[in-house]
């Protein structure tokens, strides 16, 4: 609720010399770090100097010149957030009385800033102390720094609605979910961009974020919950907690390019730089030299819903989790079997015996993957015959690949696995040659082709990466958590999804609590079931389509039904007049399709009549005005209102319900659905 007269003027005195701090730190920050380019050529002068130095003068000149370095990039970076808070110092507020009876008068911000005495002014969102914002009512509270647990009594929670560093909006709150900044930013319209929600962070999302004991987190969250949004702030409030973690320790897999440049703005928007991304296509497409080109998931899923798939029982058992026990026995059964066949000689005088070979390949070396295992002989017969020396261990490589029953040859052994007695189908060489001899590698047979490869070569090893997050993890396998928990071994992993948003057609979770068996440390499983995305009535027709009964919407009612479209004499001017109708009151109208074909229909439809945007997978940038995209590429994405289309002919079979679900969440307060 707002507050007094009185009230809000004393918050504007507070602002007036929160403002007058900033912009006196800022000024004397800015001289400090314009200083940077007269520091950069006094270290060039002392570096060319370095010879008239002995070498423990060196040592000090490499050291002082480092130290120095850091301390202006610290400026630097505190320069840059302290400029970004500059129009919107703070968002909120607290009293606390901790247990000694002391108050303490804590205003929350993207950093710190501190007095000419180093008292805090403001306190960045992440310190502990501001964790009693986000989870506790008036009352009784508790939080946990570094000295341990401290307890106390809440007094008062407030927000700020700053512009422009002008105080608009002040309102004294409890945890309520459905209080007024809260709902202010849910009615807001959707923008092209993913943006912080620091001042709007709910219990349990503030849960996950602030979760330090547990090396990893799986979040089963359902649509609109704000999950990509707290994996965000989990990473920055990461970044703030814990020491030598930077921005290239952390690794984001996203679903696509796409909803790469969707979060793009959120972690510079909370001062931090933005993380390493990639998609797992980008690994296949990495690790796979063997083919041309690899099959994105985008389009192994369009595949299937376009009608293009061949042999669905085929594709089923690769994706299944049957498949990786068969792949097992079939590999382990090759690496066993696999020997040098006769002894013979280096030259003329050097002998190779076989079985003293055969020994290393077993057992000396038999923690290595088999094809490193013939590089490690190699080395140690050219180390054992040329006094140490590696320069013959190219020749001892190509004379044990010659006396070999196993060749490195990839594509064959792949090929040889659906010959084999361990694969569970049972094809013709004709039907194994039609997916193994391809110059571009279908989606499924690149997640077991590379999980071959990687059992028989050896898996890519990231040990600077630290902390690795997956979204929409519902979307991957369970080969491809084995695959990345190998190439990621030390890493902490965040993983956020919701089974009810898979539309892989031949793979689902019943719980992704089930891929706590494959992570290698302990896991917590957490559950979101609050929405933020969608309207009520929106929430009320989605739960239909699954079944769902535990979806809570916090929306507030905008009593605007779903609208449903049927029996339509003239498509094309029914759809420009609906488009008309959601652009004159929302930024941002998605026409969203079962599949590529449909959308193709409508884009060539409407498009010489109104400006519209056909997303693809190749599509970079895009504006949400009004945009045309198929249903599987909706993911993560949200918009003000929908336009559900589908053929009548072509409409959603039961097993595509998921599909379904998708697209309808997307809307946020207006839903319409064609046919």
């Amino acid at each position: 609720m707002g507050v007094t007269k009185e009230e809000f003027k004393k918050e504007e005195v507070i602002l007036s010399k929160v403002k007058e701090l900033l912009d006196s730190t800022l000024e004397e920050l800015g001289g400090d770090v314009f200083q940077e380019d007269d520091f950069t050529e006094f270290k060039k002068m002392m570096w060319e100097n370095a010879s008239s130095f002995d070498e423990e003068e060196q040592m000090q000149v490499m050291a002082a010149t480092s130290q120095e370095a850091e301390k202006i990039l610290q400026k630097k970076v505190y320069f840059r957030r302290l400029h970004q808070i500059k129009n919107k110092p703070y968002f909120a507020s607290i009293v606390f009385k901790d247990e000694h009876g002391k108050i303490w008068n804590i205003y929350l911000s993207l950093t710190y800033l501190k007095d000419s005495d180093y008292n805090n002014i403001l306190y960045d969102w992440r310190s502990p102390i501001c964790s009693l914002f986000y989870d506790y009512e008036i009352g009784p509270c508790s939080y946990t720094a570094p000295g341990g647990e401290y307890f106390g009594e809440l007094k008062r929670k407030r927000q700020y609605k700053i512009e422009d560093c002008k105080l608009v909006g002040v309102f004294d709150n409890s945890l309520n979910i459905d209080d007024e900044v809260l709902q202010d930013v849910l009615s807001k319209e959707s923008s092209d961009k993913m943006k912080n929600v620091v001042n709007t962070i709910q219990q349990e999302q503030n849960k996950v974020i602030r979760n330090l004991e547990d090396h990893n987190l799986i979040v089963q969250g359902i649509a609109g919950s704000g999950k990509t949004t707290v994996a965000l702030h989990r990473i920055a409030f990461l970044l703030y907690r814990i020491s030598n973690l930077s921005s290239n320790h952390i690794l984001i897999f996203s679903p696509n390019p796409i909803f790469t440049e969707y979060i793009s703005d959120v972690l510079p928007s909370l001062g931090e730089n933005n993380t390493l991304q990639t998609t797992f296509n980008d690994y296949l497409s990495f690790f796979i030299s063997e083919y041309k080109g690899v099959e994105s998931y985008t389009d192994f899923v369009g595949r299937y819903y376009s009608g293009q798939a061949i042999n669905y029982d085929l594709i089923l058992y690769k994706q299944s989790d049957e498949i990786i026990d068969d792949m097992n026995q079939y590999l382990n059964a090759y690496i066993e079997n696999a020997e040098f066949i006769e002894s013979f000689y280096e030259g003329d005088i050097h002998y190779v015996n076989k079985d003293e070979i055969n020994h290393l390949l077993h057992y000396k070396y038999n923690r290595l993957p088999l094809f490193e295992r013939v590089d490690e002989i190699a080395k140690r017969l050219s180390a054992s015959f040329y006094k140490g020396s590696n320069k013959k261990a190219s020749t001892f490589r190509r004379l044990l690949k010659e006396n070999a029953n196993f060749k490195h040859d990839l594509k064959k052994i792949y090929y040889d696995f659906y010959m084999s007695p361990y694969c569970k189908v049972s094809l013709s060489e004709r039907e194994i040659s039609s997916f193994v001899k391809r110059k571009d590698i279908y989606y499924e047979d690149a997640l077991l082709f590379s999980y071959m490869k990687g059992v028989l070569d050896g898996f890519v090893y990231e040990g600077q990466i630290k902390q690795v997050v997956i979204d929409e993890a519902q979307d991957y396998n369970k080969l491809q958590y084995i695959i990345i928990s190998k190439i990621f071994a030390k890493a902490d992993f965040t993983i956020l999804g919701d089974v009810n948003q898979n539309i892989n057609p031949y793979y689902h979770y019943e719980s992704l609590e089930e891929l706590s068996t494959i992570l290698k440390n302990e896991s917590k499983y957490i559950e979101l079931l609050k929405t933020y995305r969608s309207s009520p009535e929106i929430i009320n027709y989605t739960n239909k389509i699954l079944n769902l009964h535990h979806v809570n919407a916090i929306r507030r009612d905008n009593h605007k039904p779903v609208v449903f479209r049927k029996n339509i004499s003239d498509l094309k001017e029914q759809l420009l007049s609906d488009i008309k109708t959601l652009k004159d009151e929302y930024s941002s109208v998605a026409i969203i399709t079962k599949d590529d074909l449909e959308a193709e229909k409508i884009y060539n439809l409407i498009k010489d009549d109104i400006s519209i945007s056909y997303l693809t997978l190749e599509t970079k940038g895009f504006s949400k005005e009004l945009l045309l995209v198929p249903a599987y590429l909706a993911k993560g994405l949200e918009f003000d209102s929908v336009i559900l289309y589908n053929d009548r002919n072509h409409s959603y079979k039961s097993n595509e319900r998921n599909l379904l679900y998708v697209a309808c969440t997307r809307a946020q307060h207006e839903l319409y659905i064609y046919n």
